[in-house]
């Protein structure tokens, strides 16, 4: 089977349980609008790229942790766009979670959502209980204080936040837990993996921040332009477009490099190339990795 029908089949069933009879309909339909269909699923699809590399021997358990980060992710973004922060109105082409079902319910999916990567980590750990409590941490930490998802939404509201330090928390943090998490999860060494997930989150944010000043609310599925529209740090306005452009090829070749000389590692190249082109911005020259 391949991945994305992995990460697919397990996001399924994790949001199955939270949506079933006996959920309050509204906020079952409000789950499954925050996680279906999904995006590029590029921090799953990392993970379960490590697991396979590393021999990937429960599979269950790998599945679960894939699917865990993808709900984070999810449950960041429905939180992310709610009016006290960017009150969007559109994420991957849609309208947002809180522009549906109300601020409400978009606060609790996101809630919710968290509860249930938890939920699934613990029910697959019992196929391999001694891997769950450094999965669980490695996990929590990604999205906790000091240096998790939570953190990074906070630095927005400090009055002059460390670019590197609010990048490496609100988006470099669950990178980081995506290729530790894929490691732990297949009873493998996490200690090489790190390089890895660090230079992807910090080329994705980069990326991120220039699709930001670059492209069109249709090319993103999102509001553009929010980052100056809201004071918010960026690695465009710390570097300049063409500084950060050359800042995202420095990062995606040091994730090249950054992957274990290990039997999967072709795989993984193939990934990180496959996401150089898709992040780069049109408007900027291609991004060469080799």
């Amino acid at each position: 089977m391949d991945a994305a029908t992995r990460i697919e089949q397990a996001l399924e069933r994790a949001v199955g349980r939270a949506a079933a009879p006996g959920a309050p309909p509204k906020l079952a339909a409000a789950l499954r609008h925050a996680v279906f269909p999904g995006g590029a699923r590029v921090r799953p699809q990392l993970s379960l790229a490590v697991a396979r590399a590393c021999g990937d021997d429960t599979p269950a358990l790998s599945d679960a942790a894939a699917a865990a980060i993808e709900l984070l992710h999810c449950a960041s973004l429905v939180h992310d766009d709610l009016p006290c922060f960017d009150d969007a109105e559109l994420r991957r082409g849609k309208p947002t979670v809180h522009a549906v079902y109300g601020e409400p319910l978009g606060l609790l999916a996101g809630d919710a959502l968290i509860v249930l990567a938890f939920e699934s980590l613990a029910q697959a750990g019992a196929a391999m209980p001694q891997r769950l409590p450094a999965l669980s941490v490695t996990v929590a930490r990604a999205v906790g204080v000091p240096g998790g998802l939570v953190a990074g939404q906070a630095w927005e509201s400090e009055p002059r936040p460390d670019l590197a330090r609010y990048q490496r928390a609100k988006t470099g943090a669950l990178f980081v837990a995506a290729s530790v998490a894929g490691a732990v999860a297949a009873g493998a060494d996490p200690g090489p993996w790190r390089g890895l997930g660090e230079r992807l989150g910090e080329a994705y944010q980069i990326a991120d921040d220039l699709r930001d000043a670059l492209c069109t609310p249709e090319e993103l599925g999102k509001p553009v332009g929010r980052d100056a529209a809201l004071g918010r740090p960026s690695a465009v306005a710390e570097f300049g477009l063409e500084g950060a452009g050359a800042r995202l090829q420095q990062l995606l070749g040091a994730a090249v490099d950054a992957i274990p000389a290990v039997p999967g590692a072709p795989e993984l190249q193939q990934l990180v190339l496959l996401q150089a082109k898709r992040l780069t911005p049109k408007r900027l020259a291609p991004v060469s990795v080799a």
